[in-house]
């Protein structure tokens, strides 16, 4: 790759590396949890662009997916925790 195009490549980069520190997720118990069990794999982001839709299930069967599918190092604790958090702070409620 050539060393101009490169570095464009890296100064358009940057500005998206900046903007993940800013993302503030809501506090509560599990926060912590949740800073260090997802951002290793993703963004933050996704966890404000699914709380539109997801219910404590679809929290569940989320974390569940990245544990099973994606190898997400997380044990069983901890992923309740992130449950708990996920559910509490972004989960709307169940259609009746």
């Amino acid at each position: 790759m050539k060393p101009l195009l490169l570095a464009s490549l890296l100064l358009l980069a940057a500005p998206a590396l900046a903007d993940e520190s800013s993302i503030e997720l809501k506090p509560g118990a599990g926060l912590e949890q949740v800073q260090a069990g997802c951002s290793g794999c993703h963004s933050l982001d996704y966890i404000q662009m699914n709380s539109v839709f997801l219910t404590h299930d679809g929290w569940k069967a989320e974390v569940n997916k990245m544990r099973q599918a994606y190898g997400a190092p997380i044990d069983q604790p901890m992923a309740d925790e992130i449950i708990q958090y996920l559910s509490a702070q972004y989960g709307v409620p169940p259609k009746s």
